[in-house]
């Protein structure tokens, strides 16, 4: 596994962002989150040792612009580049997350056709409403690995209608002292629909306030993930 930022800054851009840890994190930094600015591990999956080898290894998994959105506005002018070296790494698979899923055909490179076969991208989504707008959209791309991101779940939905040709629903609560609470209800019945379309669930992290069996629980930081593990559900 790698990590590739070729930019970082964000604008906080629906519900789900309203307790960013990159926002938090600046903050404490006291970097101004909403300027986008070009990293110096731009050129990371080309990047080669003195031996001429990679410094990525073939056959890794890359998670790219976790610090920002693939498809922000202010990095149209570097994206394109971006897309060159994922075709030049052929032997890499890049994972990309978006909420601005609505921009993507205007982001695409003229070469896209049906979409790369070593990039997978995620929907990010966290109400009813996000659901409905973001996979209408999301369904009907050119796109050949799909994964819907639930994370920060912040009620009840059902997205069965749009769980077709997705590899991956992925579902996490919010993390943060004032964190809107994840109810564990929410979390099953997202894993039923996946059940009933074969689609792989992962439950990957509880909030840090957690409710279950009407009971509710305060998790640090360090208990969210381990404790979605120990429910041991994902399908």
């Amino acid at each position: 596994m790698a990590m590739w930022n070729p930019w970082r800054g964000c604008h906080k851009y629906s519900e789900g962002c309203k307790f960013c840890y990159t926002h938090k994190g600046d903050f404490k930094r006291n970097i101004d989150t909403n300027v986008i600015v070009k990293t110096d591990k731009f050129y990371a999956p080309i990047q080669k040792t003195k031996k001429g080898e990679y410094k990525i290894k073939s056959g890794q998994t890359v998670y790219l612009c976790f610090s920002s959105d693939f498809l922000i506005e202010e990095a149209d002018v570097w994206r394109d580049e971006c897309f060159q070296m994922m075709k030049d790494r052929s032997d890499l698979h890049f994972i990309f997350l978006t909420k601005r899923i609505d921009r993507f055909m205007d982001c695409i490179p003229d070469d896209w056709g049906n979409g790369y076969d070593n990039i997978t991208v995620g929907c990010t989504i966290e109400n009813q409403a996000i659901a409905d707008d973001r996979l209408s959209i999301f369904s009907k791309l050119p796109i050949k690995h799909k994964n819907i991101i639930c994370q920060p779940l912040l009620e009840k939905i059902d997205i069965k209608q749009y769980l077709d040709h997705i590899e991956l629903v992925v579902v996490g609560g919010e993390s943060d002292y004032h964190a809107r609470p994840l109810n564990y209800d929410w979390v099953l019945s997202l894993r039923e629909q996946c059940k009933t379309k074969n689609i792989h669930f992962e439950f990957r992290q509880c909030g840090t306030h957690f409710l279950k069996d009407d009971k509710k629980y305060t998790l640090t930081v360090r208990q969210l993930c381990s404790q979605a593990r120990k429910a041991n559900i994902d399908f």
